[in-house]
């Protein structure tokens, strides 16, 4: 499956995730999140997320920005210790502050979970999920989330009282239809 790359954009402010994956001893495979510092005014504040932001005029490509972003937030140097594997289908959101548009551009990879963890400001904490329990289908459910033209009823994934919902749960779907096996090879 090619990821889908949206034509206009070039054209719109970007942003991009790191998508983070690692083997376990046990022969199971962990995702890493992050869950969002608590911010006054910010509307995501303390939901699970991967690592990424907006992109810097500093920043070669979108992938370089998940690279820096990743980073910056966790320590986690994806261009020395990480192993490029998938770009997943951009997605579009809405700046925190504005209603512009916004394209998210995932970025798969692996990583030998060698190196610590150091969180900034932005993060608050990591947790690693298997994979296994974010695709078992009795872990979906539902999340009421409050709009001005009334509640919608997002899918989410629920983990130790954290929820993944939104564009993390939708890059989450992507990448569940990937071969993360150890002997994967590099996608498009």
């Amino acid at each position: 499956m090619r990821p889908r790359k949206l034509p206009f954009r070039r054209r719109l402010t970007r942003a991009s995730v790191a998508l983070i994956y690692r083997h376990t001893e046990d022969g199971g495979t962990e995702l890493l999140f992050i869950q969002r510092a608590r911010r006054e005014g910010d509307p995501w504040s303390g939901d699970m997320a991967f690592p990424g932001g907006r992109m810097e005029p500093g920043d070669a490509t979108p992938r370089a920005t998940a690279e820096r972003e990743t980073l910056e937030e966790t320590g986690v140097d994806l261009i020395r210790h990480g192993h490029f594997r998938a770009r997943l289908s951009d997605l579009v959101t809405r700046h925190h502050s504005r209603w512009r548009p916004m394209v998210v551009t995932p970025y798969v990879y692996e990583w030998p979970g060698t190196q610590p963890v150091n969180l900034n400001h932005e993060v608050e904490q990591v947790v690693w999920v298997p994979l296994a329990y974010l695709a078992a289908k009795e872990n979906q459910s539902r999340l009421p989330w409050r709009t001005p033209l009334g509640t919608l009823n997002m899918p989410c994934c629920r983990y130790e009282g954290y929820c993944i919902w939104g564009l993390s749960y939708s890059m989450l779907q992507e990448l569940l239809a990937l071969d993360l096996g150890p002997n994967a090879v590099t996608m498009p």
